[in-house]
Formats: C-alpha cells, structure tokens, sequence
C-alpha cells in the first residue's frame, strides 16, 4: 500500500506533530507500507522535493508565504497536491487535522478519488485566550466537516479527548484510538559535546532543573510556570522554543527579576534539546487549553526516566497519557 500523508511542516521545523510524522513514515515503511508526505515549506521561493538522510521517505514541501491565524499560507498547494498524487501514485491519503491546506483535497479531482484516514490531532479551540479562534473556526467548521464526513476513518489520540470533541461527535462511529508514539532511537543519549553544553545552559547549577519544551504561543502556559518560578527560590527554569509570545514571556521574566533563574534559549538543535532533558530534574507541561490534546514531549521526557508534571485540562490528553504511564504529577491548569 503507498499513503501520501498531508501535514503542516516537517523537521527540522520544531513541533510534536512534525516529529511525530518524521517517527511515523519510517516506521510505516519498515512494515511495508510505502509513505511519503506532502508539508509546507517554511521558505516561500522553495518547494520540492529536498533530500534527506539514508533512505528516508519522500518529502515534499509546498511554498508557504507566512501564515494566518497559525494556519500556513500556501496558495499552490492545491497544485502541489496534484503534481504528488500523480507522482507518487498513493493509494490513500492520510490528513493530519487541523491543517487549512488539507481542505484542499476537496477540490483536487485526483485526491477526492481517492480514499481518506483524518489523523485528528486536535479540535481548533474557540479559546478564552486568542478571542480571534472563535470568529476563526466558524468559518473553519463547515469545512472541517465536510472532510470528516468524506473520510474513511478518523484517528484520535486518547479517549478523554474524543469524548469531549464536539467536532468529532456525529462521527463517532468512524473513530478509532490511537495514541502517539516515538522513534525511542531518536531520543537518543546524548554524547559528551551535548552534555556539556546542556550543563553550560543550565548553569552548571546545583539548583532544582525545571525543563519546559514547545512553542510560545498563546495556549501553552509560560507564563504560568515563570510565576511559579518566582515562589520557588532554588531552581532554574529553562523554556525552550521559539514563537510570537517570546517578547511578552521575556519582559515578564524581568518584570519578576527572574533574569538570573528563568531563561528563553530559543530553539535548540535535537541532540541539544535530548541532552538538556537528560540533565533536567522534571520536565513541566504547563498548557492552558485543549489545543494541547497529548503532549508527545512527554513520552520524550519520559524516555529519559524524568518525571512530568502536567496541566490536567479537562477533556484532553496530557493528564491522561501521565495516568496511563505512571510517571508524573497532573495539576489543575492556570494554577502556579
């Protein structure tokens, strides 16, 4: 069987989703399935397909001019969807939601022959946050559901989020349970070089090591965390990643005077972001809202023996993939 997955990015873009597909298309072809993806590029003058290591699957990536309200901004993809249909000659497609250029399969007459598995990732949150979500996903939604119900099958990732997403509750019936995993060799354990540089990030302290991995974004929570940090004297806090929020979490940090305990080292290459989790004490999954539906860093941090300690949002993931796994601490959200 040849699947054509249809996603948002693909490393080295920094994501869950976009490691979690990096996992999945070798695993699927060491089980003889033949994959391949079609993604956006973050660079609008590009596209292909651009190499990668060994014999890792085709990756395609349409040019993508910015994006809006977090959705990528790809006026060709419908053309690139053609050009890989017809390249590769997939006999399904595989869309991971929620993705706007996904809906585009509607409108290629090559993808509508072919049949659909949505890979549900996450509801598009009308948030208490960003009030633009909510005007947002009433024009989303009837695209939305139109391609659930043109789908085969509807994967979600853990039962508390299935059962409280409205939007997949006409379509129950066609829902199936998988929750995400990882390539355990991609965590692998980091060498000297790695190490020392970790060690270097957090200080080379004696102090309690509190990790935070993910964009900085809205619904995430830093700013939750920094205010713990500022009741919590013996610790150093490090938040990596990168996104529009940075600014706003970083004067909150001086605002604290937690400039000496409480850092932003930005984005951070895999080895270094394995060794920084190798060298932490607890991994802090502070997220505020469903958009957070799993959490698949902590199936990272877990790989390294480190306790989480998690928001426990009502009708998501995270708390539960802790509860399943034994391995941390749910909290309610919002609180520091």
């Amino acid at each position: 069987m040849r699947v054509l997955h249809i996603g948002k990015f693909y490393p080295p873009f920094a994501g869950g989703i976009e490691h979690f597909l990096a996992d999945l298309l070798p695993a699927l072809n060491r089980q003889g399935v033949i994959a391949a993806a079609l993604v956006h590029d973050e660079q609008p003058r590009r596209g292909g397909q651009q190499p990668l290591p060994g014999d890792h699957p085709p990756v395609y990536r349409a040019p993508c001019y910015g994006r809006l309200l977090y959705a990528p901004v790809s006026p060709a993809f419908p053309f690139w969807l053609n050009r890989v249909i017809r390249e590769f000659q997939p006999d399904l497609l595989h869309l991971h939601l929620p993705n706007t250029s996904a809906f585009w399969a509607w409108m290629v007459p090559a993808a509508r022959r072919l049949p659909w598995v949505v890979h549900w990732h996450a509801d598009v949150v009308a948030s208490a946050i960003d009030r633009r979500m909510a005007l947002a996903y009433r024009l989303y939604r009837p695209f939305e559901q139109r391609l659930l119900a043109a789908s085969q099958a509807i994967i979600a990732t853990s039962p508390p989020y299935l059962e409280a997403s409205a939007a997949l509750a006409p379509w129950r019936a066609r829902c199936h349970i998988v929750p995400l995993g990882l390539d355990p060799a991609r965590i692998a354990d980091p060498g000297p070089a790695a190490r020392e540089r970790a060690e270097a990030g957090w200080g080379r302290t004696s102090a309690f090591r509190i990790l935070a991995i993910g964009r900085l974004t809205y619904y995430k929570g830093h700013d939750i965390l920094i205010r713990a940090a500022a009741a919590l004297p013996d610790t150093r806090v490090l938040i990596v990643g990168t996104g529009e929020h940075r600014d706003r979490l970083a004067a909150l940090i001086q605002s604290l005077n937690l400039n000496g305990r409480v850092h932003l080292p930005g984005f951070q290459p895999e080895a270094d972001l394995n060794a920084l989790l190798a060298c932490c004490d607890v991994l802090c999954l502070p997220s505020l809202e469903r958009t957070e539906a799993f959490g698949l860093v902590l199936l990272e941090a877990m790989r390294f023996g480190k306790p989480v300690v998690v928001s426990d949002i009502p009708g998501s993931g995270p708390g539960w993939v802790v509860s399943q796994a034994d391995h941390g601490v749910p909290v309610p959200p919002g609180d520091p």
